[in-house]
């Protein structure tokens, strides 16, 4: 058996959205879902970041990407939406506020005549 704490064993770190980030998130995709917008997600937990892709369509590349990164938690904020094009939509310390980036798109989803 390995001791886990001998400096040459080493865990491969990994970053993920907690249950209660995730609650957030799910709360926003599943509004989105409704709103005939979003239909598909991924999810993908890395060494430096945990991403959610949300997709339009399953067989595309994602619209939005929400990660959490750490190791920006003391500069510009750990969490960040970005857009298909890489733009940084919102960055900053709280989530909720970060996808509130959403909220225009949803108002015009609902807005919009079918």
């Amino acid at each position: 058996m390995q001791n886990p704490t001998h400096p040459f064993v080493s865990q491969p770190e990994q970053i993920a959205f907690d249950r209660a980030e995730l609650g957030i998130i799910l709360s926003v995709y599943g509004r989105m879902v409704a709103a005939g917008e979003w239909r598909d997600y991924a999810m993908a937990f890395l060494r430096e970041v945990a991403v959610f892709s949300i997709f339009r369509h399953s067989a595309e590349t994602p619209i939005y990407r929400v990660e959490k990164r750490p190791k920006l938690r003391q500069a510009q904020g750990m969490y960040a939406v970005i857009g298909m094009d890489g733009r940084i939509l919102k960055r900053g310390h709280d989530l909720r506020q970060v996808l509130r980036v959403f909220d225009r798109k949803l108002i015009r989803a609902v807005d919009q005549p079918r």
